[in-house]
C-alpha cells in the first residue's frame, strides 16, 4: 500500500501571512499525516513552503508558471504498483493523446484551481487537487445551487497488490 497526499496552487510567497502559512502547514500535516510522500502539482511559489512540505513527507515537486524555485521539472513520471502516474501543473489541449505519448494510468495536474477526480472516457484517470489557499468554485450547472470555493488537497491511495485505486478529495477548515 502506497498513499500520496496531493496539492498544489498554494501560491505561498515571502509576503505571505506567516500566521495563514503556519495554519495551512498545521492543517496538511494532519491530513497528510500518513502518507508515503506528497505531490505538488506546481505554483508553490517559494522554496522555502516546499521544504516545509519535505518535513510532513518527501515531496515531488513540478514547475507551475509563477514558481520562484530552481531545478524543478515541467513533467515527472514515476510508477506506483502497476500504475504509470505523471504530474504537470498546466494540463495539455489533447489530454488523451498525451496520455498516450507518455504511456500513463494517472495524470495529476493543478492550474484550474478546482478539484477534479475524473475517469476518462479512454480508462485513464486525471485528479487535480484545487487550491488551498487561492480555491475557485466549479462551474454552475443548471438546476443545481451557485457551487461554493472551498480550499482542497487530495489523497491517493494504490493497493499495490490488488492494483486498487481510493482516492478523495478532501475540504481544508481555512477560510
Amino acid at each position: 500500500m502506497v498513499k500520496f497526499g496531493i496539492i498544489a496552487d498554494t501560491h505561498i510567497t515571502l509576503d505571505t501571512d506567516p500566521k495563514k502559512v503556519k495554519a495551512l502547514l498545521k492543517e496538511i500535516s494532519e491530513i497528510f499525516k500518513d502518507v508515503d510522500e506528497i505531490i505538488h502539482a506546481g505554483d508553490v511559489c517559494e522554496e522555502y513552503f516546499l521544504m516545509e512540505l519535505d518535513q510532513i513527507a518527501p515531496t515531488k515537486c513540478v514547475e507551475g508558471e509563477i514558481d520562484n524555485i530552481k531545478n524543478l521539472e515541467k513533467f515527472i513520471k514515476f510508477t506506483a504498483g502497476k500504475y504509470k502516474i505523471g504530474i504537470i501543473h498546466e494540463p495539455p489541449d489533447n489530454i488523451e493523446d498525451f496520455f498516450k505519448e507518455n504511456d500513463l494510468h494517472i495524470l495529476i495536474h493543478g492550474h484550474s484551481h478546482m478539484p477534479i477526480i475524473q475517469g476518462t472516457k479512454f480508462n485513464t484517470l486525471i485528479l487535480n487537487p484545487g487550491s488551498p489557499t487561492q480555491p475557485k468554485p466549479p462551474p454552475k450547472r443548471p438546476h443545481f445551487e451557485t457551487p461554493k470555493a472551498r480550499p482542497t488537497v487530495i489523497t491517493l491511495e494504490i493497493d499495490e497488490e490488488t492494483d486498487i485505486i481510493s482516492t478523495y478529495t478532501i475540504n481544508l477548515k481555512l477560510n
